[in-house]
C-alpha cells in the first residue's frame, strides 16, 4: 500500500523549509502526504531556541501521539537534537533524527518503514500554495552566549548556487510565486564555499524568472554594498528582518554579538540609500543578564529610531548548554514583563505607523488564501514590503495564487493589515 506521510513544524522558517523538501522528497518515493490523523508516518520537526519552544515541542509530540496511536512518529529539530534519549525513553518516539541527519530523513524512513510507490504522483504543491521556503545553508561559526541552536546545528554548510537554482526553477514549474531563502546564518551563505549570499541572490535573479525573491532572518553583519544594491531589483522584496537583540552596546559584548549599535545604524543607512522604502523588522531579548534600565531605555530609543515595522519580543530564559545561562546579574521575571510590556507598546506603535505609510499607495499583492473579516468574504496576501492586506471578494472569486495591482484604501480596525481595493 502506498504509504501516507504527516508533518507538523515548530521554529524557525529554516524548519519549514526542510519539512518542505521531505515533503517533496515523499512524494517523489511515491508517498502521499496527509493529515496526521490519516497518516502512517508522522514527521514533527522541533525547535529549541527558548524554554517555551521546547515545552511545545514535548506538547506536539504527546498530542500526534493521542491523535493517531497507530502511526510510526519521527521527530527531528533542534529538540530532537539536544535531547534524543527524552523522545525515545519519555515520550515513546519511533524514531529520531537529528540535525546532522536531516538530509537522510526520508531515506531513513523508508529503510525502517518500506513502502510502495503510488502510480501516480500529486502535485508537490496545490495551487494554493504561493510561497516556498528553501534551505540554502545550514549552522553558524559564531557563538552568542544566548543561543543554543549553534550547538543543535553544528558548523556552517552551504547549499551549491547550481542546486539553489534548480530548486527555485522547480518550484516555479509547479506555479510557486515566491521563494524565501532560509538559514541559520544566512548572511554566512557560502563561506565553505568561497562564494558569499551576494552571489547566491545575483544568480538567483539572473538565472531564474520567480516574480518574488525574499530573505528569511539575517545577522546584521557581513553584508557588503554589493548587497544592498541588488535591492534595486525589483523581484527582490523590500524587507530585511535583521535581529538587533538589544539597543545597548553593554549587552551586545556579554551577548557576543559581532554588531554594535553604530554598527547596526550605518547598515541601515546603507540599506536605506539603495531602498529607501526599505521595511526592517527585528528580534529584541528583553532582561539578558546584567540588563540595566538604562540598556533597556537605549534599546527602546533605538527601536523607535530605526523604526520598525514588526518587533519579536522574547523574555530572555537560560538554555542548559549556553554561556549565558551561567552569568551573574539574572533579571527577575517581573523585571522582564514589565519591560515586555513596554516595548510591545511601542512596537505597536511603530506597526501602526508603517502601516499608514503605506495608505494610499499602490502595491503587488500576492493572494495567499480566502479569509472572512467582520462578516465580509475576500481574500488575504502580503505586499512587497511583507505588510499584511485584505480585500474584499465574492466567495465564487479565484484570487489564490495570483500577484494583483491594488490600492490600499486603509487599515483594518484590528491594526494588524491594510485594506486593499483593486485598480
Amino acid at each position: 500500500m502506498t504509504m501516507q506521510v504527516a508533518f507538523q513544524t515548530l521554529g524557525c522558517r529554516l524548519n519549514e523549509a526542510e519539512t518542505e523538501a521531505w515533503a517533496r522528497q515523499f512524494r517523489a518515493a511515491g508517498a502521499a502526504v496527509v493529515p496526521a490523523a490519516q497518516a502512517d508516518v508522522v514527521v514533527l520537526n522541533t525547535c529549541a531556541v527558548t524554554g517555551e519552544a521546547v515545552r511545545k515541542s514535548r506538547q506536539w509530540v504527546r498530542r500526534l501521539r493521542r491523535a493517531n496511536p497507530r502511526a510510526r512518529l519521527v521527530v527531528s529539530g533542534c529538540y530532537a537534537t539536544l535531547h534524543p534519549d527524552q523522545l525515545a525513553r519519555e515520550l515513546g518516539v519511533d524514531l529520531v533524527v537529528p540535525n546532522r541527519d536531516k538530509d537522510r530523513l526520508v531515506e531513513r524512513v523508508r529503510q525502517l518503514f518500506p513502502f510502495a510507490a503510488a502510480p501516480t504522483e500529486p502535485p508537490v504543491f496545490p495551487r494554493s500554495r504561493q510561497r516556498a521556503f528553501v534551505k540554502v545553508q545550514d549552522g553558524c561559526r559564531h557563538r552568542c552566549t544566548f543561543c543554543i541552536v549553534t550547538v543543535a546545528r553544528g558548523g556552517e554548510r552551504s547549499r551549491p548556487i547550481d542546486a539553489v537554482v534548480a530548486e527555485i526553477r522547480a518550484l516555479r514549474a509547479e506555479g510557486v510565486q515566491e521563494a524565501v531563502l532560509s538559514g541559520v546564518h544566512l548572511g554566512g551563505y557560502g563561506s565553505d564555499l568561497g562564494v558569499s549570499l551576494t552571489d547566491l541572490l545575483a544568480t538567483v535573479l539572473a538565472r531564474t524568472d520567480l516574480p518574488r525573491l525574499r530573505l528569511g532572518s539575517l545577522e546584521p553583519w557581513e553584508l557588503d554594498e554589493g548587497f544592498f544594491a541588488l535591492f534595486e531589483n525589483p523581484r527582490l522584496m523590500p524587507h530585511l528582518h535583521l535581529p538587533l537583540q538589544s539597543g545597548s552596546d553593554a549587552v551586545l559584548k556579554r551577548m557576543a554579538r559581532r554588531c554594535r549599535v553604530d554598527d547596526f545604524r550605518e547598515l541601515v543607512r546603507l540599506a536605506r540609500r539603495y531602498r529607501p522604502d526599505l521595511v526592517l523588522t527585528t528580534d529584541i531579548i528583553v532582561g539578558f543578564p546584567g540588563e540595566t534600565d538604562t540598556d533597556f531605555e537605549r534599546t527602546l530609543a533605538l527601536v523607535a529610531e530605526i523604526g520598525f515595522a514588526h518587533v519579536h519580543i522574547f523574555p530572555y530564559s537560560p538554555r542548559q548548554g549556553t554561556a549565558a545561562a551561567a552569568f551573574p546579574g539574572q533579571v527577575d521575571e517581573r523585571i522582564k514583563r514589565a519591560r515586555s510590556r513596554r516595548l510591545h507598546e511601542l512596537a505597536a506603535r511603530l506597526r501602526r505607523r508603517a502601516l499608514e505609510a503605506h495608505v494610499g499607495r499602490t502595491a503587488e499583492v500576492l493572494w495567499e488564501k480566502a479569509e472572512t473579516r467582520t462578516g465580509r468574504t475576500g481574500f488575504s496576501g502580503y505586499t512587497p514590503h511583507y505588510l499584511r492586506a485584505w480585500m474584499a471578494a465574492t466567495p465564487e472569486a479565484d484570487l489564490g495564487n495570483r500577484i494583483q495591482t491594488v490600492k490600499l484604501t486603509g487599515i483594518a480596525p484590528e491594526g494588524d493589515r491594510l485594506i486593499a481595493e483593486p485598480v
